[in-house]
């Protein structure tokens, strides 16, 4: 919500509440001065109606008196001939009447009445020539002639649609001046009516305004609280108006429309004048800094414009330019040092991945391509681990700064675009050369990495047995992003020191292919089921009279995507992904489960070997597990044979030598396994006791080609001498065999006595040994044991 909006809402109700607060004060203040002037002015409309009225009243007089001052009337009333009287007479006497008559078209009416009530003349100013005196006149002179007065006037207000005034007056007939009272019995009664039309024009524009007709009663209205007014408009006669509340009160109403219409209105006023002027001179430049602020966020400018501002936001603009100069400098700062190598001062991973992440998809886009160059540096950790830190750490600075100079004078010379350097960890550094294949700038650049190694490489005077493995990869031939550039390079690499170190590789289709297997293996490995792809075989183990002695379990995996996966191809990767516990104890379960059927083909005595993993050593569980697996298979621990590759001893944990001693403690037999193979030592022999060695068939194999015998009934002796029984692996020729022998091995193992069989094929080569009786061998006689041993064919 912008602060425009914001301060709208703020203020709006506040202003609108204040100024509707205002006006209701206004209201409930003014309501009685309100109430006060309707009652004044009411009242002065009706004593202006009562005026009217008098007005009305003094004119019928004034027409009566002018009509007894008139010959008319006098020779009227002193003609003794009814008949010319009513002739000639009574129409003088109306011409009379219409002259005084202001209105020509205005009600007036003459009546001459005896005390008798007989009509001696009657004459009206209407449209009815045949008009009579009606009967609310004549019961008014009936009691005028009972009563005393000899003057009178009357309202005649409820007659009808006529309402009039009538002035009636006694007169002597030959006088035509009052009688006397006693000589009223003789008097004439004059009435002359004359119709109010200005006061009932009042009256009716007082009903319209005020809702409510006038009251006429004889006497004056009680003082109340009500909005009302009394008038008088004669002697016993007052003109009364009451006004009903609901009449007040719409007005009231009106009142307050009226002020809440305006505080509404003051409101929208006051609330665009206040927006208005906070938008001018607050929210304004507040929100010209925000654009500005977000116009560097965005990129689309370097800095905070300076704008000259007073007061509190001219300083906000100040402090946010100086806030963001000195975020931006730490940003430089923690970048560099973020993207920077702090032992090298090249390029980091990190910083690498970003520069080569465009070079890469700039590479693509435009059709082009770049190649680069995995280093790794062979040897390295020897020469850290021998000479200090120290001098690791000035090796790798100097060879940096030494690469750098290389590429960066070969990249020059070409005209081509700086290479991008940069170390990625330890000994591993990585060169992103844009450069097409083929001009000879990848060849140039690892020639000249490697030239850096002749001979070792000199640090301070003094030269240290390093080398260089290159790996190189192109994009987007062999990779389109640059994780997949890094490890293809990588693996190139790979290839380079196994290829012999010292060299550089170019990623090929074969290398993608060993990898893609790698990976296939390692996800076959995770979601299989040993028991529908695992199956083991069993190798015999015989002893110099040709007997099976014992069977080394061996582990076979066929997948049906795969196909046949040898062990050592998925042993290590199930080790260096840590799934050689899944595999290690199926084959150790499987194994114990057929161990019962191996007995009964070769003896009680048979011992089952079971390989397992040396990572698995480490496990807490693994004794235990061997236990509960003898104990549900009902098997004996001496048995069991446990073969530990040779390597377990090279770094041995406390875990590891409490596994072992525990695996002692409950009768399992001991093996180590391949030895001779890489790690072999004395001291392993001497420290760490076993049942058995067997010896590697690459061992076995270099000391029979080389008819080293001495050293092989050494080593054979040596193993005596630890009560050590000697198992000599590989053996598939007779001459091994017969070596072997004279050499005092204990026992044999190899293709020339049987291969790797299923445990029913097994039985079938047990069968056939039965079937073939064997000679006798004669004690030292190794052609003659031989024949023996092996009078079965390999194959079955």
């Amino acid at each position: 919500m912008t602060l425009d909006k914001r301060a709208l809402l703020l203020i709006f109700p506040v202003v609108l509440a204040g100024y509707l607060l205002a006006a209701f004060s206004v209201h409930i203040t003014q309501s009685r001065s309100i109430r006060a002037l309707e009652h004044a002015k009411l009242s002065q409309r009706l004593e202006h109606a009562a005026a009217v009225f008098q007005t009305e009243i003094r004119r019928s007089k004034s027409f009566l008196n002018a009509l007894l001052n008139s010959n008319a009337l006098r020779q009227f009333v002193s003609e003794t001939d009814k008949t010319y009287r009513a002739t000639a007479l009574g129409v003088r006497l109306q011409e009379s009447v219409k002259s005084l008559s202001d209105d020509p078209m205005g009600f007036v009416s003459l009546v001459i009445l005896t005390s008798k009530l007989e009509t001696e003349y009657y004459f009206e100013n209407s449209w009815d020539p045949f008009a009579e005196v009606d009967g609310a006149q004549v019961e008014l002179a009936r009691k005028l002639v009972k009563g005393t007065k000899l003057t009178d006037w009357t309202y005649l207000h409820d007659v009808g649609g006529r309402p009039r005034i009538v002035y009636s007056q006694f007169i002597d007939p030959i006088t035509l001046g009052r009688p006397l009272p006693s000589n009223k019995a003789n008097a004439l009664l004059m009435q002359v009516a004359v119709q109010p039309d200005r006061f009932l024009e009042m009256q009716a524009a007082l009903k319209k305004e005020y809702e409510a007709d006038i009251v006429l009663q004889p006497w004056p209205l009680a003082v109340t609280d009500d909005l009302s007014a009394s008038a008088p408009l004669g002697p016993a006669l007052y003109a009364t108006l009451t006004v009903s509340d609901a009449h007040f009160d719409s007005q009231m109403m009106r009142q307050k429309m009226l002020l809440a219409l305006g505080a509404v209105a003051m409101s929208l006023f006051s609330i665009w004048l206040i927006v208005f002027l906070i938008r001018r001179f607050i929210t304004g430049p507040i929100a010209t800094l925000d654009a500005n602020v977000m116009a560097v966020m965005v990129g689309a400018r370097d800095e905070i414009v300076d704008h000259d501002e007073a007061g509190e936001i001219g300083r906000l603009n100040q402090n946010i330019r100086e806030l963001h100069r000195q975020s931006v400098h730490s940003l430089e700062l923690v970048q560099k040092s973020s993207w920077t190598d702090t032992l090298t001062g090249i390029s980091n991973r990190a910083h690498f991945n970003t520069l080569a992440t465009g070079v890469v998809e700039e590479a693509i886009s435009s059709g082009e391509k770049c190649s680069l160059l995995f280093i790794d540096i062979d040897n390295f950790k020897f020469v850290n681990d021998k000479h200090g830190h120290e001098v690791g750490d000035e090796l790798l600075k100097t060879l940096a700064a030494r690469l750098a100079d290389h590429v960066d004078a070969i990249t020059r010379r070409r005209g081509q675009k700086p290479a991008i350097f940069a170390r990625l960890s330890g000994d591993e550094f990585a060169v992103l050369v844009r450069s097409r294949p083929g001009d000879g700038t990848v060849r140039e650049i690892a020639a000249a990495i490697l030239a850096l190694f002749d001979d070792g490489f000199e640090v301070s005077g003094k030269r240290y047995p390093v080398t260089a493995s290159i790996g190189a990869a192109i994009c987007p031939d062999d990779a389109s992003n640059v994780a997949e550039l890094i490890s293809n390079a990588d693996a190139a690499m790979y290839q380079a020191k196994s290829a012999g170190k010292n060299r550089s590789t170019r990623f090929s289709r074969a290398l993608h292919d060993k990898r893609t297997r790698l990976r296939q293996i390692q996800e076959e490995l995770r979601s299989l089921d040993p028991d529908e792809q695992f199956h083991l075989v069993y190798m015999p183990i015989v002893d110099t009279k040709g007997s099976v002695t014992g069977c080394e379990a061996l582990l076979r995996w066929h997948s049906p995507i795969l196909g046949n996966v040898t062990p050592d191809e998925f042993v290590p990767i199930a080790e260096s992904s840590g799934l050689f516990s899944k595999i290690d104890w199926w084959v150790i379960n499987k194994a114990m489960s057929d161990c019962g059927q191996l007995k009964a083909l070769f003896g009680p005595d048979t011992v089952l070997a079971i390989n397992i993993s040396s990572a698995e050593l480490h496990s807490r569980s693994i004794s235990d597990y061997f236990s509960d697996c003898v104990e549900r298979h009902r098997l004996q621990p001496g048995s069991i044979d446990i073969e530990l590759t040779e390597t377990f001893a090279v770094k041995v944990s406390d875990q590891l030598r409490r596994n072992i001693e525990d695996l002692r403690q409950k009768g399992f037999r001991l093996s180590i396994d391949d030895f001779g193979a890489g790690y072999t030592s004395v001291q392993q022999i001497i420290d760490y006791a076993a049942d058995t060695i067997k010896l590697d068939r690459a061992l076995v194999t270099n000391l029979t080609a080389s008819q080293s015998l001495p050293v092989l009934k050494a080593v054979v002796a040596l193993c005596h001498a630890k009560d050590m029984a000697v198992v000599g692996e590989g053996v598939d020729t007779p001459e091994k065999l017969a070596m072997l022998t004279a050499a005092g091995c204990d026992r044999f193992q190899g293709y020339l006595i049987s291969k790797p069989l299923s445990l029913d094929d097994l039985g079938i080569w047990a069968l056939t040994r039965t079937a073939r009786p064997t000679a006798e061998p004669v004690e030292g006689n190794a052609e003659e044991w031989r024949t023996a041993a092996c009078s079965t064919p390999v194959s079955v």
